[in-house]
């Protein structure tokens, strides 16, 4: 598609000129993890708005034991607020890298948030669908 994908990524990495440059470059949208960023939220909502894309980590983090873990609520509340569909990914192989070389990124199906805008049990609900998707997804490649 013609459509311009932006990432969420930890504002630490904006810190430094040289890497503020390459993740704006790229498109990035600095995200302040330590509190609500209504900033980072307005602009992934502005850019979906705009026919853009989001790619968000729901996790917010790297898994330091490879396992699936629970999702921040921004990936929700983006979900609810827009109203664009979700796409699970799992990429699966990057903690053996070194071993296999063999790197796998799986796509499941586009899931549409059906709750109301501040109902935040439906937003846990599906966050928690979301992440047993990803689950799954990761589950049904055998590196």
């Amino acid at each position: 598609t013609k459509r311009f994908l932006k990432y969420m990524a930890k504002s630490e990495y904006f810190d430094n000129k040289i890497s503020k440059f390459f993740f704006k470059s790229a498109g990035c949208i600095p995200v302040h993890r330590e509190r609500k960023d209504n900033d980072a939220v307005n602009e992934a909502i502005n850019n979906l708005n705009n026919n853009g894309a989001i790619g968000i980590f729901p996790e917010g983090t790297r898994s330091k034991t490879g396992e699936v873990q629970k999702a921040e609520a921004g990936v929700s509340l983006i979900a609810a607020i827009s109203q664009a569909p979700i796409v699970p990914a799992a990429i699966v192989g990057t903690d053996q890298m070194k071993i296999s070389r063999k790197l796998f990124l799986i796509f499941g199906k586009p899931m549409q948030f059906e709750g109301k805008k501040n109902d935040k049990v439906a937003m846990e609900k599906f966050s928690d669908d979301l992440m047993n998707e990803i689950r799954r997804l990761k589950n049904s490649v055998n590196v």
